[in-house]
């Protein structure tokens, strides 16, 4: 529909009073559903009851490689405590009475040892929202024992094990397979696990092998990968599950090499992504937990990065931001309405700062028990958008301090601070760090880089802006996790000339009235 020429007072009124639904300007968090796409095209808000797919990940790789390593640093760096890590091994078949009498003749490295279809199950029920039992797999009895594990929908299922891409039905459930690789290690790790049980060992130097003799065998490993492999998992048997060493190498050599040689080492084909070295290879992990984290930021930012707060979108809101989004809105409207929004992301803001308690009298003579306001404050703003911010910042806060930083732009991302002034006791302050829009996150980093060296703690600052793209986010929580970010909106990301879309435009020509030609 045609927008007026001219929107007097009555027709703002009118469209903020008929704006209707959760908007989060191509985000859209709190139960709606986003669609991942290669482009990051996000949907439009859909009803609540809509569930979200989770990001299933699988990770596998032969006997004691790293898998729950790798998948151990995945969680960690996520920091999100709705990632959830599904074993394969916790869904192994209950041995029948039969076949505990000749348990070492059992090939636990065998694809038909697994309860694939409990394991089906299991993932169908997380897929669409509902929590699962997982079994809790005894490896010293041989059979499920309770309490089962309750695991909870998540928005990311890490699927773990040395056969998860063997099924192709468990394979297509995953949006990401990773296989982990070992290489070539000190062999001197078998040392101490094998010398106090009897066993005898040589490292060859001319070649990446290792012998082991032990009283009743003798055998040699030429693959440094299953050299590694065998001397975690001779840690991992003898102290988790209770078994002696010969027993684990005589396990090794009649079903766990050739079951890696037959059925694992054939599914690596089938991974996106191959880790050498394991949970030591830093920087792919580190990619790895950049893709997972971009393509969660399409579902909900907020859930990646607990320090982020995008405040709760009401109808005001969504008309407000309509209001200063639109290129035909008159500057005295953009000003007012973008003030209105700015009030609102100061406040909340305020009330991540630290509080102690207080009691008052009233004038009643009751006594009541509130908080006290935090006395060492001060704000920060980006000249000259962040200027913009101010006016809001001293109606809350009556005399506060603020210094101003600049900082020119050089090309796309080159950053150059030109000025700073800042409150001389700064280190002693918290930092309320203003700028409306965060883009690129360059412009933020710098900022936030000569707080800290001005003495501020990290987890002092709080960084103020009315718009955020997500690519901005990212930078600037993975150079400073303890900061916390407070937003109105989230953007649908950059365009190729790195302006936020859709954006606002220029907001510090738009808000003082230098885009006039």
């Amino acid at each position: 529909c045609r927008r007026p020429e001219h929107m007097g007072s009555k027709g703002v009124d009118d469209l903020i009073e008929a704006s209707s639904g959760v908007h989060f300007s191509g985000f859209h968090l709190n139960g709606v559903k986003s669609i991942i796409s290669e482009v990051d095209q996000l949907s439009n808000s859909v009803p609540e009851s809509v569930h979200k797919q989770p990001f299933v990940i699988g990770v596998a790789g032969g006997a004691a490689s790293g898998k729950t390593t790798v998948c151990d640093m995945i969680i960690e760096q996520l920091r999100d405590q709705r990632v959830v890590l599904v074993n394969q091994d916790s869904f192994y078949h209950n041995l029948s009475p039969e076949e505990l009498t000749r348990v070492q003749d059992y090939n636990f490295d065998h694809p038909d040892a697994f309860d694939t279809e409990q394991l089906l199950c299991a993932m169908e029920k997380l897929r669409h929202g509902r929590p699962a039992d997982i079994p809790k797999y005894d490896f010293k009895s041989y059979k499920n024992v309770l309490p089962v594990r309750r695991v909870n929908p998540s928005d990311v299922i890490l699927l773990e094990g040395i056969l998860i891409f063997h099924d192709p039905r468990v394979r297509g459930l995953m949006n990401m397979k990773i296989f982990v690789d070992t290489d070539f290690m000190l062999k001197m790790i078998y040392r101490p696990l094998c010398e106090p049980s009897g066993l005898n060992l040589t490292v060859k130097p001319e070649c990446p092998s290792l012998s082991v003799t032990s009283r009743s065998s003798k055998f040699d490993i030429f693959s440094a990968d299953a050299d590694v492999r065998l001397a975690r998992r001779i840690r991992r048997d003898t102290v988790e599950k209770g078994r002696d060493i010969g027993t684990v190498l005589d396990q090794y050599s009649k079903f766990v090499k050739p079951a890696f040689d037959d059925f694992i080492l054939p599914t690596k084909k089938y991974a996106d992504i191959i880790i050498p070295r394991g949970g030591d290879n830093h920087v792919a992990i580190d990619l790895i937990v950049q893709h997972i984290r971009t393509k969660l930021g399409q579902h909900d930012l907020c859930k990646i990065y607990p320090n982020l707060y995008v405040i709760q979108s009401t109808f005001q809101i969504r008309g407000m931001h309509t209001l200063i989004r639109d290129s035909q809105t008159t500057k005295h409207d953009f000003v007012f309405y973008a003030d209105r929004l700015i009030r609102l992301v100061v406040e909340h803001g305020l009330g991540h700062l630290p509080f102690t308690e207080k009691q008052v009298i009233t004038p009643t003579g009751s006594v009541y028990t509130g908080v006290d306001f935090c006395k060492r404050l001060c704000g920060v703003s980006v000249i000259r958008s962040g200027e913009s911010m101010e006016n809001a910042l001293r109606a809350c806060c009556k005399g506060i301090k603020i210094g101003k930083i600049l900082i020119h732009r050089e090309g796309d991302n080159g950053q150059q601070l030109i000025y700073e002034k800042l409150p001389t006791d700064i280190s002693d302050r918290h930092v309320l760090l203003l700028d409306p829009i965060l883009g690129t996150g360059n412009s933020a980093v710098q900022a936030i880089s000569l707080l800290i060296k001005k003495g501020v703690p990290e987890s002092n600052i709080i960084f103020l802006n009315l718009i955020s793209a997500p690519q901005g986010v990212h930078v600037v929580c993975k150079h400073f996790p303890r900061i916390k970010i407070v937003t109105s909106e989230i953007e649908v990301g950059l365009n190729e000339d790195y302006r936020v879309i859709p954006g606002m435009g220029e907001f510090g020509d738009r808000y003082f009235g230098t885009d006039d030609e």
